[in-house]
């Protein structure tokens, strides 16, 4: 072999590794400018699934409507929307969803986690804390905010032609929900009932705030029933559920019903808590406290009652039994014995 046919194979093996090397590196390029346009595909997706947000302050509307993106149509996967409605002073923000259908794999609505979800937030001693998680095509009880604030955050992590998501309504209130008796300025959530006046009433119905939804946390609520001479008051609760355990104490964190004669409470009557069946209850007098009261740990659907202004046949006509003393008692054995002795001896 000579030494020029040589020079020209060993030149020609080195323009092939050359262009080997090029090809190589184009090829990676190319690699590289796509996964480049994957990521910046994926933050496009989520800037623009970001901007979904929302701020819905009570200052331009006190109600409205919400849903998920493209509702009533799919939504995208990985959408990601927040709803944060800001109310003034004492307004709570009450949530009625009116329909829900978010992709789920076993359709269990009881299993939420990364999974397609609805979360809903307050904001208890200065932060914001979840106070329920719902997914599924099972429409939620209406929900209530302990204050002026509440959050809704929607995750769509994965996507269906069937799932179409979810609308609610929206309500700045000062009621709580509580749609009779008249509201007491006085206290943050009060309600008079009385038997006489421009709008009083004999009977009528009662029920805890935001009833039949997820009663607020954090919240006490007061129901004043005032009779006319001689009238008592007499409730009748036909459904109960209220967080908590006998004997319904802060020591186990329960939420309860207090009743009360005066406006302090009253040892005569026991705290009422947990889910019960109906039972009625009466007052001694003319004036009646039912007092609510909620702790910010657990939730439940509250109670709805009915009330009755009745006369105290008793009072207005004769004195009511007491039960006698010892003391008493033996007096009157004694005054009894005596005269059957007397008696005996004519």
């Amino acid at each position: 072999c000579s030494r020029s046919r040589f020079v020209a194979l060993l030149s020609a093996r080195h323009v092939l590794v050359t262009n080997l090397c090029y090809s190589l590196m184009a090829a990676v390029l190319a690699l590289l400018l796509a996964l480049l346009v994957a990521v910046l595909a994926k933050d496009l997706e989520d800037v623009k699934a970001s901007s979904c947000d929302v701020i819905i302050s009570s200052d331009s509307m006190k109600n409205g409507t919400v849903s998920s993106p493209s509702f009533p149509n799919p939504y995208a996967p990985r959408s990601h929307c927040r709803y944060d409605f800001q109310g003034r002073g004492k307004e709570r923000v009450q949530i009625v969803f009116t329909d829900f259908n978010l992709y789920h794999p076993t359709g269990d609505s009881k299993e939420c986690e990364s999974l397609d979800s609805v979360m809903a937030y307050v904001l208890i001693e200065g932060r914001m804390e979840k106070i329920d998680n719902f997914c599924g095509s099972l429409v939620p009880k209406p929900l209530m905010s302990n204050g002026a604030r509440l959050m809704l955050e929607f995750r769509g992590i994965y996507s269906s032609r069937y799932a179409r998501g979810f609308r609610a309504t929206y309500t700045f209130t000062e009621n709580f929900g509580v749609m009779t008796g008249v509201q007491h300025d006085a206290l943050p959530c009060a309600f008079m009932f009385n038997s006489t006046g421009p709008y009083g009433s004999s009977n009528g119905t009662f029920s805890s705030p935001n009833f039949p939804g997820f009663y607020p946390r954090d919240t006490e609520c007061h129901y004043f029933f005032q009779g006319d001479t001689n009238q008592r008051v007499r409730l009748y609760f036909h459904y109960f559920d209220v967080e908590g355990v006998l004997p319904c104490e802060a020591t186990s964190a329960s939420d309860y019903v207090e009743f009360s004669n005066f406006m302090a409470r009253d040892r005569k009557y026991s705290r009422h808590c947990g889910q019960l069946k109906d039972f009625e209850i009466e007052s001694d007098r003319r004036f009646f406290r039912v007092t609510f009261w909620s702790n910010d740990r657990l939730d439940g659907t509250g109670f709805n009652a009915t009330y009755q202004f009745i006369d105290d046949v008793d009072t207005a006509h004769t004195a009511r039994p007491t039960l006698m003393t010892g003391g008493a008692l033996r007096h009157t054995l004694q005054v009894w014995w005596l005269a059957w002795l007397l008696v005996l001896l004519r």
